[in-house]
């Protein structure tokens, strides 16, 4: 589906400049650590966080979105190691110093039960999670998202999900989007951010 939906669109779908989760939040960024950056489409994200001076991986499943990433890093000076492949396929005994997921709610609570658990795997003791998306109060508005209530974050379920874990963030807001044609208008967003026990 995410293939399709990208040839269908030239240009980038989302826009090129980063979710704002990221630009809100300029802690986060600590240079030289390194970061993976699940389900990442055409770059936007990663190639901010590499532009920071970030160690950055990322991948999709969409090649024509990794294609743009990569032209998107070219464009911009930087290194970004961006890959094809499915959720399923990826190594996730890997580990990094954060892990971004933004927009990834294409997944049913069972697969996403699952994200949550490899994404876990995927960071050292004390790395952080930086989880970016929607909220049930989206549903119907028709400015971005999947129609499912089902697929939305709320704040008990991550909390739940990532028990034990230093919250650093957990916010709730609206915002007016304006990410490429893909994300535009009024949005019901939810920002969750916290770190691994361990060192």
């Amino acid at each position: 589906m995410w293939e399709e939906r990208y040839r269908e669109n030239d240009g980038y779908l989302f826009g090129t400049e980063p979710a704002g989760v990221l630009s809100d939040n300029p802690w986060l960024i600590l240079p030289g650590q390194s970061v993976l950056c699940v389900a990442d489409g055409e770059g936007r994200n990663s190639v901010h966080l590499a532009r920071a001076g970030m160690q950055v991986t990322a991948f999709d499943t969409a090649a024509t979105a990794v294609t743009r990433a990569n032209a998107l890093a070219t464009d911009a000076g930087v290194q970004v190691d961006a890959r094809v492949s499915a959720w399923d396929d990826w190594d996730w005994s890997r580990q990094f110093d954060m892990v971004v997921a933004i927009f990834i709610q294409f997944a049913n609570p069972a697969f996403r039960a699952r994200q949550f658990v490899d994404m876990q795997r995927a960071l050292r003791p004390g790395g952080r999670i930086v989880l970016h998306g929607y909220r049930p109060e989206q549903v119907g508005r028709g400015t971005g998202g999947p129609p499912h209530i089902e697929n939305m974050y709320a704040a008990a379920e991550l909390t739940a999900a990532f028990g034990g874990w230093q919250i650093e963030r957990c916010a709730a807001y609206e915002r007016d989007q304006r990410s490429g044609r893909g994300h535009v208008g009024q949005a019901a967003l939810l920002d969750y951010i916290a770190r691994k026990p361990g060192i």
